[in-house]
């Protein structure tokens, strides 16, 4: 009977054990998203109406950036929240160079920030953006 009840109860916490276990990060096929250059793919998320009043909608995108590619420099359309969800990016925003690696998280301000990227490791690099579109 102790048996049964060792084993009963290895049962019942095998689900918290892998219910505990972390998520894995998104990855995406070679040909998922859109392409907007050389080694560089958008994957659109999610899309929906702001309750900020200033801004009309949020959109969710991941930038997916082989090794070696590179983002060009732009002028930022409206304002962002990016966050580094898989390997590591040289950045270069207003002139100003730094290196995001994963679970860095940064911002652009619409119209006040030129940023290009570059991602100079061996691994994909994967840039959560969010959009907030203005009203």
């Amino acid at each position: 009977m102790s048996r049964t009840i060792a084993l009963g109860l290895t049962v019942a916490a095998t689900p918290l054990i892998a219910w505990a276990t972390p998520a894995a990060a998104q990855t995406y096929g070679p040909d998922e998203g859109k392409e907007v250059g050389p080694g560089v793919r958008v994957v659109a998320l999610g899309e929906r109406a702001s309750v900020i009043p200033a801004y009309k909608t949020v959109m969710l995108r991941d930038v997916v950036i082989q090794p070696g590619a590179k983002t060009p420099d732009n002028v930022m359309k409206n304002d962002m929240l990016c966050h580094l969800t898989e390997g590591e990016l040289s950045v270069v925003q207003n002139e100003k160079k730094f290196t995001v690696k994963k679970g860095d998280v940064w911002t652009c301000a619409k119209a006040d920030t030129t940023e290009g990227t570059q991602n100079t490791s061996s691994a994909v690099a994967i840039m959560r953006v969010i959009h907030l579109m203005p009203a």
